[in-house]
């Protein structure tokens, strides 16, 4: 299996994407002290409308503003490439309740974690924060893991 097969379209927009990815995490860092993850994302915006102690402490009222921000242009910045590039749509054959399924145990994924995958694997990974080693360890293993068991199952979408 050479290079062609696993990047069958080149390499330098994904080394585009890893720079760009790179310098926003800096950017936040440097700007707010604070690891550039998104998994705080739901509590943070939360603080906005409900009153409860859960989601008014310091940790997200303080930050919510950017992560707001810092999550539309994750959404945003992926419709626009799409726009741009004539990739943009529904792009899977997977079913509307196994993304959901799947976005749930990401979701309680992230809460047991403490974090997600850009902030362990990029943030704390790039600062060599053990905790972070370990959940991309975990992360890593489970996904290969998850990925092998589906195919050996003939599982399709």
């Amino acid at each position: 299996m050479g290079p062609e097969t696993l990047l069958p379209n080149g390499i330098a927009h994904y080394l585009l994407g890893g720079v760009l990815i790179g310098a926003g995490t800096v950017i936040i860092y440097g700007a707010t002290g604070i690891t550039a993850g998104a998994s705080t994302f739901l509590e943070s915006t939360l603080s906005y409308v409900s009153d409860r102690p859960r989601f008014q402490q310091f940790r997200f009222t303080a930050t919510r503003d950017w992560r707001v921000v810092f999550t539309l242009g994750i959404v945003l910045g992926g419709a626009l490439y799409g726009l741009a590039f004539g990739e943009f749509g529904w792009t899977t054959d997977v079913q509307w309740w196994r993304l959901l399924g799947g976005g749930v145990l990401v979701g309680v994924g992230t809460r047991v974690g403490k974090g997600c995958t850009s902030g362990h694997g990029v943030c704390g990974v790039g600062s060599l924060s053990e905790a972070s080693l370990l959940n991309v360890g975990v992360f890593v293993s489970i996904a290969i893991g998850t990925a092998l068991t589906v195919q050996a199952l003939g599982v399709t979408p």
